[in-house]
């Protein structure tokens, strides 16, 4: 089973940029299409961006043009580059396949706050 670790939430300003990181633990990370997930206080958790083997990206239209999925497939790692954040953007961030195939991680909390 591939282990998940989600990384680089924090507290930041509205407006500001953060960068998150999911390391997988297996090299089975380059077959699948990976995606970032969130979940806001008393909401389910929901697909935001997806990234395909070949690097082609996807996104919800409520993060289209301020956030930015990439992936290393050397050293299995998804990233997630957040510019331009807003208060709404306050969640829990998760990473996981398209297909949510793998455990749950911790996830990584992200708190936009003036």
């Amino acid at each position: 089973q591939v282990q998940l670790v989600e990384s680089g939430g924090t507290l930041v300003q509205p407006g500001g940029s953060l960068r998150l990181s999911c390391v997988a633990s297996g090299s089975i990370f380059r077959l699948y299409t990976m995606a970032w997930y969130r979940q806001a206080p008393g909401n389910a958790r929901e697909l935001i961006a997806s990234v395909t083997t070949g690097g082609v990206p996807d996104y919800v239209d409520s993060v289209k043009g301020r956030f930015t999925i990439s992936r290393d497939n050397a050293d299995n790692t998804l990233y997630l580059q957040m510019d331009s954040l807003k208060v709404e953007d306050t969640a829990v961030y998760y990473c996981n396949t398209k297909s949510e195939n793998w455990w749950w991680g911790q996830g990584t909390q992200v708190t936009v706050s003036s």
